[in-house]
């Protein structure tokens, strides 16, 4: 089983101080407001470099970086809704006459 510090590396946190040079990687995808997966795949698409070291830290210049891509990137292409299920009418009673 996973331990305690691995479940909580896959979680957004807020950061101590929203305005800070170099940010962890969970509190730069809270800052963001999306999954530290996702700031992991931008960081490799847009071939951005994170400070070395155990922990990913990510500097200001890159996380306006990652904002900016976020903001102007593709969109993501959503599937139209559903159409609902047309309701099925009961059949008639024949009456026994």
């Amino acid at each position: 089983m996973p331990g305690d510090k691995y479940e909580e590396y896959g979680k957004p946190k807020p950061p101590t101080d929203p305005n800070a040079e170099y940010m962890t990687l969970q509190e730069t995808a809270f800052v963001l407001k999306c999954n530290p997966k996702t700031v992991t795949r931008l960081l490799d698409e847009l071939g951005l470099k994170s400070k070395p070291g155990k922990r990913i830290v990510i500097d200001s210049a890159t996380r306006r970086a990652l904002y900016e891509h976020r903001i102007q990137g593709p969109k993501r292409i959503r599937r139209p809704a559903r159409r609902a299920r047309r309701a099925i009418s009961p059949a008639p009673v024949k009456s026994a006459a």
